[in-house]
C-alpha cells in the first residue's frame, strides 16, 4: 500500500488549472484549430475543446466513484476511449456553447472534485481500476491522468489558441 498522495499538490494543480481555464473563458472563443492529435491527426476548435472539457470533468470523478465502489475491494473496471459514442455525442452538443457557460459547469464540477480528493481515507488511493485501453490504474493514477492532467492537457492547447489568434496565425 502507498497510501495518500500529497493531497495539497492535487489540489493546488487543481487550483491552477482552473485559473488558466478561467481566463480562457473570460477571453472567449479564439478563432483556430488546435494541433492535429499526434494518433487521429483531428483538429479541434475551441468549442469543441471547451464542450470536451465540460463533459469529461464530471464523466471521470463518476468514474473514480465507480472504482471505490467495487466490492470486496476488487479492481474495477472503469473508463472509456476516445472513440466512445457518450464522449463524442457530449462534444458535438456543446461546442456552440459560450466558454463561460462551460467554465461555470467546469467551476461547479471541479468544486466536487477537490470535496471528494480532501474526503478520501489514504487506502482509498489505492484501489485498483482497469481501464480498457491502459489496465490496471491506482485511484491516484486515474485522477492525475484523467482529469488533473487531461485538464492541463487542455488549457495547453487553449493557450495555443489563444496565441495563434494574437499571431494571426
Amino acid at each position: 500500500m502507498s497510501g495518500a498522495p500529497d493531497v495539497a499538490r492535487v489540489l493546488a494543480r487543481i487550483d491552477a488549472v482552473e485559473a488558466r481555464l478561467a481566463a480562457h473563458a473570460a477571453a472567449g472563443a479564439p478563432d483556430a484549430l488546435t494541433d492535429p492529435d499526434p494518433a487521429s491527426g483531428e483538429r479541434w476548435e475551441a468549442g469543441q475543446v471547451w464542450s470536451h472539457i465540460a463533459e469529461f470533468v464530471p464523466f471521470w470523478h463518476r468514474q473514480t466513484k465507480v472504482v471505490l465502489a467495487a466490492p470486496g475491494g476488487e479492481p474495477a473496471p472503469f473508463g472509456r476511449t476516445k472513440t466512445d459514442e457518450g464522449r463524442l455525442a457530449g462534444i458535438e452538443r456543446d461546442r456552440n456553447e459560450s466558454p463561460r457557460a462551460l467554465m461555470e459547469r467546469v467551476t461547479r464540477d471541479l468544486a466536487s472534485v477537490r470535496t471528494f480528493v480532501r474526503s478520501l481515507p489514504p487506502e482509498a488511493w489505492d484501489r485498483i481500476g482497469v481501464h480498457p485501453a491502459r489496465g490496471e490504474m491506482p485511484l491516484l493514477a486515474i485522477v492525475e491522468t484523467f482529469e488533473v492532467k487531461h485538464l492541463e492537457e487542455h488549457a495547453d492547447q487553449l493557450d495555443s489558441l489563444a496565441s495563434r489568434q494574437r499571431r494571426g496565425t
